[in-house]
């Protein structure tokens, strides 16, 4: 399996999970800052490594009316005074080819929505960077067919490349998570994110907006440390019902340092009895 580093951080065989955590969007430099400040330290409390997450901007909306963007350089800028501040690493959404190189001057990690992942010019872009590229599973593929999206990045001679599992569509405004896809993801060589909040949605369920049922974010992560996967993404935030964007699905904050006890338990101990190398 490829190792991928970021600074002193490693995502992969033989290492810690690492949290990628924060707010859906940037809303604000105040909640960014507090979110990345408390998110730093319950984190290290924890001793795991941690990503900071937030899109400078959302374009897969289901509304017009949706919230997009602050405005994409103060989003950017806003994300680039969390990196120096706290020294965390980035990472944010791109939607386009012109975005990769401008987000890639902030992001350590570059993410490609799930609706995008077959999209060969972003993919490509996206390796063009040299950053991180972080791929999410659309929700109508099945894991095997990840390895040809890893395959585009890489054809610029970019091997950074994540795979991210976020649910498969289950009829109309359902998701599921089949665990054997993070199985059959990180045996194709590459390490495996697991999204635990955007797979609790019910898309298309409330009016415009996509629903959720946060309730069952614990579980799937919980699931997913038994798989043995490399790292966690989650959307915190710390009133979700106030959100600009995902109000139902991210995770209240003030469940974050729970959440991660039960991760780090779980992760140590399939790794403690050779489960998960």
């Amino acid at each position: 399996m490829t190792v991928v580093q970021i600074g002193d951080i490693f995502i992969g065989k033989g290492h810690k999970p690492v949290i990628f955590a924060g707010p859906c969007v940037v809303e604000s430099r105040d909640l960014a800052m507090a979110t990345a400040e408390f998110i730093k330290k319950t984190a290290e409390k924890h001793g795991l490594p941690v990503v900071y997450k937030s899109s400078y901007k959302k374009a897969n909306r289901s509304s017009l009316d949706s919230f997009s963007s602050l405005g994409d350089e103060k989003s950017l800028a806003i994300l680039q005074e969390v990196k120096t501040q706290f020294g965390l690493p980035i990472i944010t959404d791109i939607h386009s080819e012109k975005e990769a190189a401008f987000a890639a001057q902030v992001a350590d990690i570059l993410q490609i929505p799930a609706f995008l992942c077959r999209q060969t010019e972003l993919l490509v872009a996206a390796g063009e960077t040299g950053k991180v590229v972080n791929i999410k599973k659309g929700q109508f593929l099945a894991p095997t067919e990840m390895k040809y999206a890893a395959e585009k990045v890489e054809s610029t001679g970019n091997k950074r490349v994540l795979l991210c599992e976020r649910g498969t569509t289950f009829g109309y405004g359902n998701l599921v998570v089949d665990m054997r896809g993070l199985e059959i993801m990180r045996n194709a060589g590459y390490p495996v994110v697991m999204d635990c909040t955007h797979s609790v949605q019910l898309p298309g369920t409330a009016g415009g907006k996509s629903g959720g049922q946060p309730e069952f974010i614990f579980a799937i992560a919980r699931a997913a440390a038994a798989v043995g996967v490399d790292a966690f993404f989650m959307e915190v935030h710390p009133d979700p019902a106030k959100a600009l964007s995902d109000a139902t699905t991210q995770l209240e904050m003030s469940k974050f340092d729970n959440l991660l006890l039960q991760i780090k338990t779980i992760s140590e101990a399939v790794r403690a009895i050779g489960a998960v190398e």
